[in-house]
Formats: C-alpha cells, structure tokens, sequence
C-alpha cells in the first residue's frame, strides 16, 4: 500500500515562497498545510493574509489551517477562508506553543473537554466546506484526545492527524507510540501519523506498524531532508550529487522569492534565508554551516552556501 506524504506547517518556515519552490524541485508531497491563521487583537495579521491569499498558492495542493480558542474565532477564520475561495481547512489542536496554549489555542484547549467539543462542533456551520483536524495526545495528559475522541468520531472529518507527544513536552523527549496505539485503534476516521520522522526507514517503521494509516505527515523531517517525500514516493534514493543540485535549484528559487517580496531590503532578505539552514542539512560539516550562519552580508551568505553546496 502506497501512503500519501503530507508536509506539516511550521510557523516561520513553510510559507507560501518555501511550499511553491518545495513543490516545484522536490515534490512528492499530497497536501501542504500553512502555518495557522489566528485571530489577533480582534484582526488578522497582514503575513497570515498574504500568506494564505489565493494568488500564491495557485498550483499547489495547499490546506489552510486555523487554530481557535472559541466558535467565534473559528467562525471568523472559517467565513475569511471561504471568502479567499477555499473550500477545505485544517483545525490545529495541537500547537504546544505556551503562548497560543494558554489561550485555550491548540493543544492547550485539550484539557477542557467542553471548549474543544464547542469549538470543534461550529464546523457544522459551514456545510459547503470540509474539515481535517490535526491534535496531539493532549496538553498535561495523554488520554486528553482519547477522552475527546467520541466526539471527533462523531463529527464529519476528512481526516484526522495526531502527533503522540503531549503539549507539554513541545519537540522534546520521545513520541508515545502506546498512546498512538490507542488512539489509532479507536478513531473511525482515515488517520494521519506525525511525529519524527526523519529517514525513510522512519516512515516504513511507522507504516509497516500501523497498515490502516492513510499517510504520514513530515515537518521538521522535511525541512532537514526535502528530498525525502520524493524518495518515499519513487522508491529511488537520490544521490549526492542529485541533492546538492536539487538544494542548489531550490535555494536559488528562494532567494529570488523572497528578494521580490520582502521589502525589508537586504537584512530581511538575509534574515529570512539564513533561518533554512536551522534545519537543512543537518549532518553538514559544522564548519561549513557555520560559515553560513554566520555570514552578515547577502554577498559572504551566498559564498558560504555555494561552498557548502558543492562538496
């Protein structure tokens, strides 16, 4: 059984410049999600907007995502998505962010079985749209999504993505697999795994496990590895030197983005494209990274990654 790759949304790295050029020299990918839409002092915020506006997302198979702590807040995000033509969307239940959770946001809403039935029911609302939900175990406990899971059950959604850590623990520590277990053997809907998955040999461990999965959705994995999607899909390893000439496309289409759209002049520009490297190529020769990283002008940055790219 072939299982479909979903590239999970991170705040400050997938936008709409990084998921187009992923889309155009990696591929592999189903469904890219955005970075959530949040409703902030009583408005949206003007990156959000450019971010999830139809005339950058074009050829790309793009799935909204808002996060909520009230049916109002979901009302708004949702009525604004479908104004911007969008007829799916993603409910985030797990963001571990403190500053989000202790709006009752995210995964912080998991401990208040109440709010989170309210928040998820006011999908009914809006007939015309489906609705995926992506949570994790849950925010202190992990039967907080089993003690929800009824409910979800109950409700019409396409899928639904868990991600076996609870919030608490944001990235660290180790995923609960036993907690996934549970969950996967209890949700009705088509489920999505996510969590560490970084190898290929990860995501067989996963499906090979799990056979009922309808895919895997890969974040940090794919902002380390962006070719990975695209190998689990042929079945054919790149190599080194197809990667290096692949990451030199893909940066290259970065720098050009964000230099036509980034008016911040040359700071921003070099701001922005050194944030890749927190992830990209992590088992890179340090000196070399280092170099990048530490590069203060757009000319030594363009230097450094043209040496670290040619080895």
């Amino acid at each position: 059984m072939d299982y479909k790759i979903h590239f999970a949304p991170l705040q400050g790295y997938t936008d709409a410049v990084y998921r187009e050029a992923h889309h155009r020299i990696f591929g592999g990918v189903e469904s890219y999600y955005t970075p959530f839409v949040r409703l902030e002092k009583d408005g949206f915020r003007n990156k959000e907007l450019r971010d999830v506006a139809p005339e950058h997302n074009r050829d790309i198979p793009v799935i909204p995502q808002l996060i909520a702590a009230t049916p109002d807040e979901f009302r708004r995000i949702a009525v604004f998505f479908r104004g911007q033509g969008y007829r799916q969307a993603d409910i985030n239940m797990g963001c571990p962010f403190p500053m989000q959770a202790r709006l009752h946001r995210g995964s912080g809403i998991l401990p208040y079985k109440e709010e989170a039935v309210a928040l998820l029911d006011t999908l009914r609302e809006f007939p015309e749209m489906s609705f995926s939900l992506k949570l994790r175990l849950g925010w202190e406990r992990a039967d907080e999504s089993l003690s929800l899971l009824p409910h979800i059950n109950a409700l019409p959604f396409t899928h639904v993505t868990l991600h076996p850590r609870i919030g608490v623990q944001q990235y660290k520590g180790t995923v609960d697999m036993d907690g996934f277990s549970r969950f996967y053997e209890a949700c009705t809907h088509p489920l999505i795994y996510n969590g560490d998955l970084n190898t290929l040999e990860d995501i067989y461990s996963v499906t090979d496990r799990y056979p009922s999965l309808k895919g895997v959705m890969l974040g940090r994995g794919l902002l380390s590895h962006p070719w990975l999607a695209a190998e689990y899909l042929t079945g054919q390893t790149l190599s080194e030197a197809e990667k290096r000439t692949k990451l030199a496309t893909f940066h290259q289409l970065l720098a050009e983005q964000y230099t036509s759209r980034l008016e911040g002049g040359d700071h921003q520009i070099l701001a922005k494209l050194k944030t890749l490297w927190e992830y990209l190529l992590p088992d890179a020769e340090k000196r070399l990274r280092k170099k990048v990283l530490k590069s203060n002008n757009l000319t030594a940055y363009y230097s450094a990654v043209k040496e670290l790219l040619s080895l």
